[in-house]
């Protein structure tokens, strides 16, 4: 449409809804759409000691992989109680206590050994990394790790070596 006034030419753009309802719709998806993939793994709820800062580096380990992570803080004894009344055994015990998909995660578990319990499914209750393991995910560099099993706790409260990593 054009429209003259006093010498002046406009033009004058005529938007449908259907243009407006598109436009919209792709600038939200140009924005939310980022967001909503970076959220999409798996939902990991963590239980953990409100000072403990090795706990904090492996939740953002964890969160930096894609898992959508909550966290709960509980006191040493509330936490050691949720341990042993959900089926980890006290020398499988560590500083934090994960949830995901029906499982328990025990300490500094790596990311890969968690998407290997997640896709491999086994009847237990989940994993365990003992102890605090220098160079295990959150507790140091990779490159001066010690080495460390993960264990995969059975229901029964026995364990075995899920994954093993051997001293950088």
């Amino acid at each position: 449409m054009t429209i003259q006034s006093k010498g002046t030419t406009m033009t004058r753009h005529k938007f449908s809804r259907r243009a407006a309802l598109l436009t919209g719709a792709a600038m939200l998806a140009a924005g939310v759409l980022p967001a909503v993939a970076q959220a999409t793994g798996p939902a990991i709820h963590v239980l953990k000691d409100p000072s403990c800062g090795c706990c904090t580096a492996w939740i953002e380990i964890v969160a930096a992989e894609g898992f959508v992570v909550t966290t709960e803080l509980a006191d040493a004894e509330a936490l050691m109680r949720f341990k042993m009344e959900n089926g980890i055994p006290e020398a499988m015990a560590s500083c934090h206590t994960a949830q995901v998909e029906g499982y328990l995660i025990e300490g500094h578990v790596p990311v890969a050994d968690i998407r290997r319990l997640l896709d491999q499914r086994p009847k237990a209750v989940g994993l365990a990394v003992p102890g605090m393991p220098w160079g295990s995910p959150g507790m140091g560099p990779d490159t001066e790790r010690e080495a460390y099993d993960v264990r995969l706790i059975h229901r029964d409260g026995s364990t075995t070596v899920f994954s093993r990593y051997t001293a950088a």
